[in-house]
């Protein structure tokens, strides 16, 4: 299809919807965005201009916003990717379509300290906009669709990038917006990238049962369909098979194949109210048997984004169960569209962006305020795109939490008043401890006392909500600076110890300005409250600085080797130098093969000692290996050798990292994300389930030295769930 004949099909489809739309203005954005990219290319080869006109048809075709929203999808990338910028679109078209386009371009003119700073500042950027006029971030999740639809194109790095941001941000924000057609895709687009062999065994085994699949799905929808039609009840009825992704989860979380997952197929009843809604569970209770403590009514409490419907699972015949969604056509309209579907309710959908000023983004931004990069992005993960519970006040009011909340989140949720003063819990009338997991329809009561002591700095690990852990940290900040600094101070020189640094070369004149802009602190003083009320840590001041550091501490070197020679002008012949082998040396040895032990996997930075085995050379053990304790040496002192990391390591050692946590769904994923930032080369993954809950898994990697792999265990401790992470030896 040629750039022209996709414009017209723009607007051939706008037409269709909003017969009353301004095409003359919708074509000077389309000729403006096409002479702005001029002579730009796609990875595919195409003129740039396919991008924008194929995002202005998602807008249109799928979303059927408003003229503003088609002309800010034509021009969305023209202040990003050309000369273009915001006064320049604001003259020729209207300051509302040029903030549109503000919103959704990225950050690109200014330079920052890490991946992940960039990362929060256009999220941050992007919820700002957002918060002001949702249509942003529909335009936004337009975009990306068309990208992750093209993506074959991309190197298969940047497959990975693209589709790891889309599952954990993008796919989320479709989902709180209740836009779900939307985040199925996106989330299926991904996995075929982040996962092609499970994604491809999937789609290939649906492909080859879609014929008994969809005899099934109209057997059902008949049954159904004919039950309705004898009661006189107006309906329509259709089927689906699940998306691969929602598949995919299951079998994970499951630990099952695709022909041990039975309920594959969802149902929907479309009826013309809410009367008829419930009439219609009790036919589907009536025609086949319900599956206890499967029933949903998001009709009596509606889902944050608008979503509305009833969900029931039963076992249909031949002892298959599946899912049934009931729910009226405009619920219907909200579900699949979410947000976007309000604009058709509006002025033929001229809509003004009222519906953006939603408390849940304003909520977010303030969330996040003080957190740095990575808090600030889990943080997001966790408001934004966990499950949710919904419990009671005494009153009878509704609350909604992230899955796994706590009575904590539950009384800052209420008022951080009611948090700080919080002695004690109940939940349905009986006292429960602080950590006492909430469940679906609870009734919780906060009890308080003025005498109070206020929060525990343990209430931080324990809260789940960063609503929560916010104003906890807000109150430590405010009640307790003093002794915020001298813990900060504290954590942060044993960190800087550990690390091999010294606290001299951080205070000194000419390196302290740089150090501090590196933390984004003003003083030394501001760093160490942060780190003690927990809004930062010492470990990433210490990550974000070491590199200056240690190039003052070569410089320093240097000096005094400069200094010595120059005291003794006669110097010795140099030592001959020590070979090494796999960056090993051997004291007293050259040329010895050099072996790693496999029981303790030592790295670059670990305390190591040799062993001479028969026949094999030099075997290398960590010093806290059981297999070199020093009641195992007794008896062979004489084949324990002194060894040392030389200069020329090897560029990465094999080791083995065992992790504890509790069971749940997208661990998995969760840490395959953590590993992937900290740019670790996996080799193996093994992963099993305990009776009680917990799962257990070892993870074989390749890392250069033991900074990288404290980093890797320090990103893992962070995952929600992890009990404990360690390197096994013996």
């Amino acid at each position: 299809m040629t750039v022209q004949e996709q414009y017209e099909l723009l607007e051939k489809t706008i037409r269709g919807y909003n017969p009353a739309a301004d095409l003359g203005h919708i074509c000077a954005a389309f000729e403006y965005a096409d002479q702005c990219h001029q002579g730009q290319k796609r990875k595919s080869g195409e003129p740039y201009i396919i991008h924008p006109l194929a995002v202005a048809q998602i807008v249109a075709e799928e979303l059927k916003l408003d003229s503003e929203s088609i002309e800010a999808a034509l021009l969305h990338d023209v202040i990003e990717d050309t000369p273009a910028e915001h006064a320049d679109v604001a003259r020729l078209f209207s300051p509302t379509i040029a903030d549109l386009v503000e919103g959704v371009s990225k950050l690109t003119r200014i330079q920052y300290a890490t991946k992940e700073d960039e990362q929060m500042e256009n999220l941050r950027k992007m919820l700002i906009a957002m918060s002001k006029d949702i249509r942003v971030i529909l335009i936004k999740i337009s975009d990306r669709l068309h990208n992750m639809r093209t993506m074959e194109y991309q190197s298969p790095e940047k497959q990975k990038q693209k589709s790891l941001e889309t599952m954990e941000i993008y796919a989320p924000i479709a989902h709180r917006l209740g836009m779900q057609r939307m985040k199925w895709e996106l989330e299926d687009l991904s996995l075929k990238y982040l996962d092609p062999v499970g994604y491809e065994e999937i789609v290939s085994r649906l492909d080859a049962k879609s014929q008994e699949y969809e005899a099934f799905t109209r057997r059902i929808q008949r049954q159904i369909g004919e039950r309705l039609d004898q009661l006189g009840i107006e309906h329509m009825v259709y089927g689906r098979i699940k998306h691969p992704y929602s598949i995919y989860r299951k079998m994970f979380s499951q630990n099952k194949s695709l022909d041990e997952i039975f309920d594959l197929f969802a149902f929907r009843v479309l009826v013309e109210n809410v009367g008829d809604c419930y009439n219609v569970l009790g036919v589907i209770h009536d025609i086949y048997k319900p599956i206890p403590g499967r029933f949903k009514d998001y009709i009596g409490t509606q889902k944050p984004n608008g979503y509305q419907s009833l969900h029931t699972t039963v076992m249909g015949p031949d002892g298959i169960p599946f899912e049934v969604q009931i729910r009226t056509r405009e619920m219907h309209e909200i579900a699949e569209y979410g947000v976007a579907a309000h604009w058709k309710y509006k002025q033929n959908g001229q809509g003004a962006g009222t519906e953006g000023k939603y408390e849940w983004v304003r909520r977010l931004l303030e969330n996040q305020e003080g957190a740095d990069a990575e808090d600030y992005i889990h943080s997001l993960k966790v408001d934004m795109f966990a499950d949710e519970v919904f419990v009671f006040t005494p009153n009878g009011d509704v609350q909604n939490l992230p899955a796994g909340a706590t009575p904590i989140d539950f009384a800052y949720a209420i008022h951080s008043a009611v948090g700080n003063r919080m002695v004690g819990a109940k939940v349905n009338n009986r006292i429960v401890t602080f950590d006492h997991t909430l469940k679906n329809g609870d009734i919780v009561e906060i009890m308080t006392s003025k005498a109070a002591k206020g929060p525990s700095r343990d209430w931080m690990k324990i809260a789940k909500s960063s609503e929560a852990r916010s104003k906890i940290r807000q109150w430590f900040k405010k009640e307790k600076k003093e002794e915020n600094i001298a813990n900060g101070r504290a954590s942060f020189e044993q960190e800087l110890k550990h690390a091999g640094l010294s606290m001299k070369d951080v205070t000194a004149a000419d390196s302290l300005p740089i150090l501090l802009k590196k933390v984004s602190y003003g003083s030394l003083d501001e760093m160490y409250a942060a780190i003690g009320y927990g809004g930062f840590t010492a470990q990433k001041a210490v990550s974000r600085m070491k590199g200056e550091l240690q190039r003052i501490q070569r410089q320093h070197q240097a000096e005094e080797e400069q200094a010595s020679r120059l005291e003794e002008p006669v110097q010795s012949p140099p030592p001959r130098p020590l070979k090494s082998e796999q960056g090993i040396i051997v004291e007293g040895l050259d040329n010895c093969l050099v072996k790693f032990s496999r029981c303790c996997t030592p790295v670059p930075g670990d305390e190591i000692v040799g062993f001479i085995t028969r026949g094999y050379g030099v075997s290398v053990h960590r010093c806290d290996c059981p297999n070199a304790a020093p009641a195992r040496r007794a008896g062979q002192e004489g084949r324990w050798l002194k060894v040392t990391w030389g200069s020329d390591t090897n560029e990465s050692y094999p080791t083995s990292i065992e992790v504890v946590c509790k069971d749940r769904m997208n661990l998995i994923l969760d840490i395959s994300a953590a590993l992937s930032t900290t740019n670790t080369f996996v080799c193996g993954l093994q992963s099993r389930s305990t009776e009680d809950g917990f799962a257990l898994i070892r993870l074989e990697i390749r890392v250069r030295d033991g900074a990288q792999m404290k980093a890797i265990m320090n990103k893992l401790h962070q995952i929600s769930g992890v009990l404990s992470v360690s390197r096994p030896a013996g």
